[in-house]
């Protein structure tokens, strides 16, 4: 595209998501069709702000610090009141670019629409005032930027991120529209994140009232890969313009690009009239089915704020209530006990809230009749724990390690397995193997790989919702199965058409699906929620996939243990894995024959298999190296602490 055609302002003012196409303002902008001629080079020209600016009328001075951003028309700078230290975003205006009557009208606009707003997830005025040189606008500052910022660190947030964020900027633009007021520039860049990684909608420079279709402004202005079919037809901004915005801001956070971006504008304009666009298959059905019914070509056949929102693609899964500020430049795991709440306290309601009276008038009776069917015989001590009341949140033992089974609260799955086995004996067992091979391993760095090394069963997600019921996980053969809290260990096998049980006593029962007896139905029902979480919500967490197998007992969780960098799991098979939450790397430890494997999956969920001997004899990168050494550590704690004896 040749953009020698356009005036300085049109430069200025036209910006795409396309970096190349107009260079100084590479990511977002507005579009107004100008019928000013180019501006003088003495006007372009912009003098440096002082250090220190000093309102006249209060006598407050404040100190400029670092740049926020810059617009057409303003930069924001980051500036603190030197008599309370309170920060805020200043967005300052020069006084030469609002000389014109009509400029001053454009401000002293915004400022009064402004003013009069106070919600949630709106930015907050503060104040205003000016000087020979510039006007200067307060506003609540946003320490984590904006959308536009974390979608270049990330390129595309996971579903349950953009519901989190669309219910915000939703929240925002319902009660905009609420007192007849329209944003007209929706788009990544003007959705501002605060320390608490809360949404805040700002940037009111093109907002405007809402008017009749008679009366409505037929300016073509917002930003292009943004524009509704309606506004480029010079029929004027509705509601219902916002809302198709919102749609293409919603593809941009999925997709990693707007849906009608092309490298030339009056292409991108074409599609837009057309409504000419791909929907990724990597979509989950329900989002393809929201941005479609978003992005119609007739206002009125688009979906409502509230139709949105009542979208199966917010109904039918789960938004989280806090992201964590990690999120901003890397996939967060969202799998704690606080996300999950919600989704499961309301499925656990309508499946056991209307039989809490009968479970509490025969609860010994219950867990005796349970006991018979599954074991014929148990000791007083397997009752006593087989279906005991949820135990205090492990909030409440908060030392070195948040422990999922500890001898302190409720005995581990199996104190001896049949094969002998305990956590201990793992625990000790890589120690003495990991030990070994750092002290014989030579500085170097990976050695190749195992091309086709042996199927083994690992950990591929995990939710932990120990403070009500348990531990639950996903095994790379589609297995799922949940630790409780009392000791129990329930698994859906064989595509959820066998059940295998686990007492505490150590003994094991296999039921087919359809005949489960009735007493265990509930903690079945229990698996099943963990299951259907985790596959609508959590990523698989790498690329290490099970070769078919001949059916066979799954190998069970016996104990996991979580500490401030990790979480470390230990099955009845010998093998023990490691998750590091800040960048998803994995450790797994397994016997394969005579042989230790040791795995490794990297940030980018790539998975590298390797004989323990081969890196005891070659060595391995710094990295490996050093997870290594934690995982030792990790196994060493229990001869301090019981947690895994």
């Amino acid at each position: 595209m040749n953009t020698a055609c356009f005036t300085t302002s049109q430069r200025t003012s036209c910006l795409t998501m396309n970096p190349d196409l107009f260079k100084p303002c590479p990511e977002h902008g507005q579009v107004i069709i100008p019928t000013k001629p180019n501006k003088t080079k003495s006007e372009q020209i912009k003098p440096d702000l002082a250090q220190v600016v000093t309102d006249s009328k209060t006598g407050k001075s404040y100190s400029k610090g670092k740049l926020l951003g810059k617009g057409g028309f303003a930069r924001c700078y980051e500036m603190t009141d030197l008599s309370s230290n309170k920060m805020y975003a200043v967005k300052v205006i020069p006084q030469s670019r609002v000389s014109k009557p009509h400029q001053r009208d454009k401000i002293t606009n915004e400022i009064e629409l402004h003013k009069t707003l106070h919600h949630k997830h709106v930015v907050k005025f503060s104040h205003h005032f000016e000087d020979q040189d510039n006007i200067y606008i307060f506003l609540e500052l946003c320490s984590r930027k904006s959308l536009a910022h974390i979608w270049k660190a990330r390129h595309t947030l996971t579903d349950p991120e953009v519901r989190y964020y669309l219910r915000q900027i939703i929240s925002g633009l319902k009660y905009l529209h609420n007192r007849g007021i329209l944003h007209r520039d929706l788009k990544l860049g003007n959705f501002f994140v605060n320390e608490n990684m809360e949404l805040r909608l700002g940037d009111f420079g093109l907002a405007a009232k809402l008017e009749t279709v008679e009366q409505r402004k037929k300016t073509i202005c917002g930003t292009p890969n943004y524009l509704a079919p309606e506004v480029l037809n010079r029929q004027g901004h509705g509601t219902e313009s916002d809302v198709w915005s919102l749609g293409c801001v919603m593809y941009t956070l999925m997709c990693g690009n707007p849906p009608f971006e092309t490298l030339d504008l009056k292409e991108t304009y074409k599609c837009i009239k057309e409504v000419k666009y791909n929907l990724p298959s990597t979509l989950s059905p329900a989002a393809q089915k929201l941005i479609s019914g978003i992005l119609q070509k007739d206002p009125s056949d688009r979906l409502t704020l509230d139709q949105i929102l009542n979208h199966q693609f917010f109904t039918k899964a789960f938004t989280p209530d806090k992201l964590p500020p990690s999120s901003c430049v890397t996939v967060p795991e969202l799998n704690p006990p606080s996300p999950a709440k919600r989704f499961f306290t309301k499925m656990a309601k309508s499946l056991f809230g209307k039989r809490k009276s009968k479970v509490e008038k025969n609860h010994c009776e219950e867990r005796e009749s349970i006991s018979r069917l599954v074991s014929g015989r148990t000791t007083a001590h397997d009752r006593c724990f087989l279906f005991q009341a949820p135990p205090p949140t492990v909030g409440q033992q908060t030392v070195t390690l948040l422990v999922g089974i500890s001898t302190k609260l409720h005995p581990p799955l199996s104190q001896a397995c049949e094969d002998g086995l305990t956590p201990a004996s793992i625990a000790e067992s890589a120690m003495k193997v990991l030990n070994s091979c750092l002290s014989a391993m030579p500085a170097g760095e990976n050695p190749p790989c195992l091309s086709r090394p042996k199927s083994f069963i690992w950990v591929t997600k995990w939710v932990d919702y120990s403070n009500k019921y348990g531990f639950g996980y996903q095994l790379s053969n589609q297995n799922i199965g949940v630790l409780f809290n009392e000791g129990t260990h329930l698994s859906l096998c064989d595509q959820r058409k066998t059940v295998h049980y686990c007492l505490t006593n150590n003994k094991h029962f296999t039921f087919q699906a359809s005949a489960l007896p009735e007493q265990l139905c509930s903690q079945k029902q229990i698996v099943e929620l963990m299951a259907n979480y985790m596959e609508q919500n959590l990523m698989e967490g790498g690329d290490l996939h099970c070769e078919d197998q001949p059916p066979s007992q799954p190998p069970l969780l016996l104990q996991w243990v979580k500490t401030d960098h990790a979480l470390v799991m230990l099955f009845n098979n010998g093998t023990l894995q490691v998750n590091f939450y800040t960048d998803h790397t994995k450790i797994i430890l397994c016997k394969s024959s005579d042989s230790y494997l040791l795995t490794y999956i990297s940030r980018e969920r790539v998975s590298y298999t390797y004989l323990l001997s081969m890196l005891s004899e070659m060595g391995c990168s710094a990295e490996l190296r050093h997870r290594m050494r934690y995982v030792v550590q990790l196994c060493s704690f229990r001869e301090s602490s019981p947690i895994l004896g």
